[in-house]
């Protein structure tokens, strides 16, 4: 009986013991494939934003001692009119992108939905722009503007219309960057839309029919609040693409004519890389980070309250 009544509790403690090593070892294996990804994170990103942060408060040129300054960078941003001139057109552009983004990639993602032949080769057409380096898809695009030999021009001369010079232009220059940026951003959204529809339960639509509701209808009151959670992602992910706008932008016009095109990265990397202010630069990429940080706060905020969050 002593025997027996000492060996139960040994049995009965194996399996949680052998559970808890393999707990463990789990643990320990987690730690040796997340820690490579982590040190990149720490080294390439964290690193480099601590060491930023700290010259923003500072005047340094690469050439020169580092000097303090304390606040005097941002200060200064609160008078640099060039600075302002920036976020109002990095404004602009991103009231002209986001809503074409949405109802272009929303219309053209309801069409490509659809189970017609040849479908799949249209929607890598439609993906195709954007798998393409931003840089070549800018410099292509210089020339399709061109004022006398540019394709657009030409396009629009075979129906009457005279082109302007688009990139010469302080009044068409950023709508010639906002074309090249939906031409490349739409097959990505595009695809995020199309993922949204195949989640829309068809019994909906089939119910929806039976009631006698017309397309438009099912549309209105079945996929726009089944796509309420895609839309938000792609607004949110636009938004943020606009606050970064630099490559068209750098490729296509330098940031003019006459400063229409200047953005708020633009400035950053003319003020950190051609004018050697790294203090100056590294301000102004917290000031738009922090930009950057409030609107997503406040489209989550807007999320939560509309129910979805």
């Amino acid at each position: 009986m002593l025997h027996s009544s000492s060996a139960a509790p040994t049995r009965a403690a194996g399996p949680p013991a052998r559970r808890s090593r393999l707990l463990r070892h789990e643990a320990r294996m987690a730690y040796v494939f997340i820690t490579p990804a982590m040190a990149l994170f720490l080294v390439f990103t964290l690193l480099p934003a601590v060491i930023a942060f700290f010259l923003s408060f500072t005047d340094y040129d690469i050439l020169t001692p580092i000097r303090w300054v304390g606040l005097a960078n941002y200060q200064r941003l609160l008078t640099d009119e060039l600075f302002r001139r920036g976020v109002l057109n990095v404004g602009f552009y991103a009231l002209l992108y986001v809503p074409l983004m949405i109802a272009l990639s929303l219309s053209l993602g309801l069409a490509l939905n659809r189970r017609r032949p040849g479908m799949a080769l249209f929607r890598t057409l439609f993906y195709l722009p954007a798998v393409t380096s931003s840089i070549a898809a800018a410099t292509v695009w210089s020339w399709m503007f061109q004022k006398d030999y540019g394709v657009v021009n030409q396009a629009l001369g075979t129906v009457g219309i005279a082109g302007p010079n688009w990139l010469a232009s302080s009044d068409t220059a950023m709508y010639a960057i906002v074309i090249v940026t939906l031409w490349q951003g739409l097959g990505s959204n595009i695809i995020i839309y199309l993922a949204g529809l195949s989640g829309v339960p068809g019994y909906l639509y089939e119910a929806a029919a039976l009631d006698g509701a017309s397309p438009l209808q099912q549309f209105r009151y079945i996929t726009l609040p089944a796509l309420r959670t895609t839309t938000f992602f792609v607004v949110f992910m636009s938004l943020i693409g606009a606050f970064q706008l630099f490559d068209q932008a750098y490729v296509m016009t330098q940031g003019g004519p006459g400063y229409a095109t200047t953005t708020a990265v633009y400035q950053i990397y003319s003020n950190g890389f051609t004018q050697l202010r790294m203090g100056y630069a590294s301000a102004q990429a917290f000031v738009l980070a922090v930009a950057i940080l409030c609107v997503s706060l406040l489209s989550m905020r807007l999320n939560r309250d509309s129910g979805l969050g």
